[in-house]
């Protein structure tokens, strides 16, 4: 393999580090009290050093117990915890295939540590810590735990906009309100603009870096 081509690997694009893009609905924004009610992830792979989608996962959850359940946040994202429709499951078992999935992609794709990439990414970075330290699995954790790629720091610097929506439409992404603050929804307009905005960047020569070579 010679130098050029080795960029076009996603362990190399991203110093070993393995994007996951996540997003997630919750009871309230503490995330010490509130419950994650819903997660979506999408991993990534590169097309001849080009980002895209790859695979999806999309977990409705049932609140722990003790748990803070605000009424305001379930009219917002319009969750109704109380009907089996949802086919909830727990957290932990959530966490488990999450967490099997991505430790099996990191090993495939040569990376050491999974990223989490979100908009307004320490939102869900921190969700994500407490539910693991609640259900005890911090030695399964596939996650780094202060690393992440956040796509309305990366739009507020390339596009100068920093909400999600706004975003989206500054790439040219479709993005429909009304189906807004579902984490399948979300989580597939996150993973679109983030792929967009690192092609980009390969796109108008800023990647790989000039100085390497």
């Amino acid at each position: 393999m010679n130098k050029l081509s080795k960029f076009n690997l996603l362990s190399s694009r991203f110093r070993g580090f393995y994007p996951v893009v996540i997003d997630i609905e919750t009871s309230g924004f503490n995330s010490k009290y509130n419950a994650i009610l819903e997660i979506s992830l999408i991993t990534l792979k590169m097309n001849n050093g080009w980002l895209e989608k790859n695979e999806m996962l999309h977990f409705h959850i049932l609140p722990f117990n003790g748990s803070h359940i605000s009424k305001d946040a379930l009219a917002f994202n319009g969750i109704n915890i109380n009907t089996s429709l949802r086919g909830a499951i727990t957290e932990n078992k959530a966490l488990k295939i999450i967490f099997s999935k991505i430790s099996q992609d990191i090993k495939k794709n040569r990376c050491k540590k999974a990223v989490i990439v979100a908009h307004n990414a320490s939102f869900d970075h921190s969700f994500i810590m407490e539910a693991i330290k609640r259900t005890k699995m911090e030695n399964y954790n596939p996650f780094h735990s202060f690393v992440t790629f956040d796509t309305a720091s990366m739009s507020g610097l390339i596009l100068g906009q920093t909400v999600l929506a706004k975003s989206c439409h500054a790439m040219g992404i479709s993005f429909d309100n009304n189906q807004a603050h579902s984490a399948l929804y979300d989580t597939n307009r996150t993973a679109e603009l983030f792929c967009k905005l690192v092609n980009k960047w390969k796109e108008i020569g800023g990647w790989p870096p000039k100085f390497l070579f």
